[in-house]
């Protein structure tokens, strides 16, 4: 990226903060360790809804790693006044969404869904849209637009907070999902998903306020391993302890652990590019690559919401394929690897075809690809 920032937050009397450089990228460029992270992560995204791997997020917690890149880009917003992010942030997002949810909603009122009033859902997810259960393979993945956008609204007043004790606010934003665990369970309703799920991803977004902030380049790195690491084993092992009792260690099902986890791994990753200065910029020199990067950062809305809807319309199209004797002697048809090609030719089908309104969405000049 371009120019820096003048620093990062360093607690102050009463509580103010003072600014020492961090070399933040400013909003002028763009940071490829970040981008590529985040191409990472979705990546892993539509494999694990591919192959249902239940190890996939310990290898690699996308929803923390992105959760930890979109708090650091909202703490670089509210530099601006923070009804004018807010707005940004609704304004970016919608658009497409309401793009996908006319396809999706179409298709479940064609084959007979009567909703309710919570199809104003549909418009502003601030909750739980609702569905048909013959639509639900598309539309179960909108918990994350719907935390993402909870996070949004909540990211003034978090700042704030944040900014009056940067390290204490940041280890004790574990504990509601402690709590959650362990003292009170939210009801099993739509609100008690939200709290459950806000919980769950809420070190890995205030994680990105100490990164833009500085307040990480300021921690001893001894400590950081340290506690990343405990916070890694303390959810591999709830993980793996309570396997019985959810059925699996996929941590997706597991909230405790998948926010442990999560927050160890995020804050090994923010904490390199901190205080190690690690950076991608050398992925230029691989252009292919870099284009890809860049293609995924700028069609991230797009790619998640159609990926899904992809694998789905992949299966019948590839049931065709077996009528085919040709394809069926030489296509490895009856295999996920091949049902994972045909999903991202589809989803490059609809990045083509709907990506554009990411554009529109953010006032860009429309086009195919960036």
């Amino acid at each position: 990226m371009g120019a820096h920032r003048k620093g990062p937050v360093r607690a102050g009397r009463a509580g103010q903060a003072v600014r020492v450089d961090a070399g933040v990228p400013a909003p002028g460029g763009r940071d490829r360790y970040f981008d590529t992270l985040r191409a990472l992560a979705l990546v892993r995204v539509v494999a694990y809804h591919a192959f249902g791997w239940p190890w996939a997020g310990l290898v690699f917690p996308s929803m923390g790693v992105m959760f930890g890149l979109a708090g650091t880009l909202m703490a670089r917003s509210l530099q601006r006044p923070a009804a004018a992010v807010v707005r940004s942030r609704l304004r970016r997002l919608l658009p497409p969404f309401w793009c996908w949810g006319l396809f999706v909603v179409g298709a479940m009122l064609v084959r007979g869904w009567m909703p309710g009033w919570r199809i104003v859902y549909w418009v502003v997810p601030l909750g739980d849209p609702p569905g048909s259960a013959w639509g639900e393979q598309a539309w179960e993945i909108l918990w994350y637009l719907r935390t993402y956008l909870w996070f949004v609204l909540l990211s003034p007043l978090l700042l704030r907070v944040f900014r009056l004790a940067p390290v204490p606010v940041l280890l004790l934003s574990l504990a509601p999902i402690v709590a959650f665990q362990f003292v009170w369970q939210p009801p099993e309703n739509r609100f008690g998903t939200g709290l459950l799920d806000l919980a769950t991803y809420l070190f890995c977004w205030v994680l990105g306020f100490a990164h833009r902030d500085g307040v990480l380049a300021l921690l001893k790195p001894a400590a950081v391993v340290v506690l990343s690491l405990a916070a890694l084993a303390c959810g591999a092992w709830y993980a793996f302890a309570h396997r019985a009792e959810y059925g699996t260690y996929d941590l997706d099902d597991i909230p405790l652990a998948q926010a442990f986890w999560s927050a160890g791994f995020v804050t090994l990753l923010m904490y390199s590019k901190a205080r190690l200065r690690v950076d991608f910029s050398g992925l230029v020199r691989l252009r292919r690559l870099d284009r890809l990067v860049s293609v995924f950062n700028a069609r991230a809305v797009t790619v998640y919401l159609w990926h899904e809807l992809a694998l789905v319309l992949a299966v019948p199209l590839i049931d065709r394929c077996w009528d085919v004797p040709a394809f069926e002697a030489y296509l490895p048809l009856g295999s996920q690897w091949f049902l994972l090609a045909v999903g991202w030719v589809l989803i490059a089908g609809f990045v083509l075809l709907f990506g554009w309104v990411e554009d529109v969405a953010a006032r860009r000049r429309p086009r195919l690809l960036p």
